[in-house]
């Protein structure tokens, strides 16, 4: 059993729903995504994805696309961003996912993949722009070293191949609340508790939800439905509105700590 596991085993057993917390590696320098994950870790939050900036981002909206190009000007690497999940397994517990897009993993070489996200601390990865039926080679090389391979599913996503997703994906499957691509909302699809309905007959795995969740009412609304919920671009503009201040951080903290408390509480 891996960390994530672990976690939404605890989780269920607690009775709670996950807070899951996306940044941006590199935003606004290394050192601060540190210090950032670090201050998430204690506000409560139950995984870290780590966002690996990249040129192409098809998932990713205006914010998203902001930090990722800013990251990028900071020269940041795969390398880079495994470097600072080791340093960051030494202080935090919390399962680390890269949420990354096939490009960068495929230029490093598939064959690496498995053992550098292992000796990082690393425990799954998330690829927007992989199909299940492309993945083999990945999938096979993390399976090696129990290493979680999540695919998402969308409000268009048939019911056929939701099963295959539910069967496929290592984890939890991360369903995307709405079509189109990251950035906070400030509304929550209107079919969401349908197609929550719809995945949960399928899968008996845990689901996730993220994109376009951005307020403690809407982290709560998404929990009640859900196994946990996901924020990323709600964090960055956080981070981004804080900019040059020397209590980012704190803020960035406390601005996610009421998103667990309401993710926590929700009944």
């Amino acid at each position: 059993m891996n960390r994530i596991d672990k976690r939404l085993n605890e989780l269920r057993k607690e009775g709670k729903k996950a807070f899951i917390a996306y940044i941006t590696c590199g935003y606004p320098n290394l050192k601060l995504t540190e210090s950032l994950m670090i201050e998430l870790s204690r506000a409560g939050v139950d995984m870290i994805e780590m966002g690996m900036p990249f040129s192409d981002p098809m998932a990713d909206g205006i914010t998203i696309q902001m930090s990722s190009q800013a990251a990028l000007k900071n020269k940041i690497t795969l390398t880079k961003v495994f470097s600072l999940a080791r340093r960051l397994r030494a202080k935090i517990e919390a399962p680390l996912i890269l949420f990354t897009y096939y490009n960068p993993i495929y230029h490093m070489g598939i064959a690496k993949i498995g053992k550098r996200l292992l000796s990082s601390g690393i425990d799954g990865l998330i690829v927007p722009d992989l199909l299940p039926e492309e993945a083999g080679g990945l999938k096979s090389e993390l399976k090696k070293y129990n290493l979680d391979l999540i695919y998402l599913a969308a409000p268009t996503t048939k019911t056929s191949r939701m099963k295959k997703i539910a069967q496929q994906s290592k984890g939890f499957i991360y369903y995307i609340s709405r079509t189109g691509i990251t950035g906070a909302r400030k509304d929550i699809s209107s079919d969401i508790e349908y197609n929550m309905d719809r995945i949960k007959r399928i899968a008996k795995k845990p689901v996730v939800v993220g994109f376009g969740i951005s307020n403690p009412a809407q982290a709560a609304q998404i929990a009640r439905i859900s196994d946990g919920v996901v924020v990323g671009s709600a964090i960055v503009n956080q981070i981004k509105k804080n900019l040059g201040k020397p209590n980012l951080v704190k803020k960035v903290g406390e601005f996610v700590g009421e998103l667990v408390k309401a993710a926590k509480e929700a009944r």
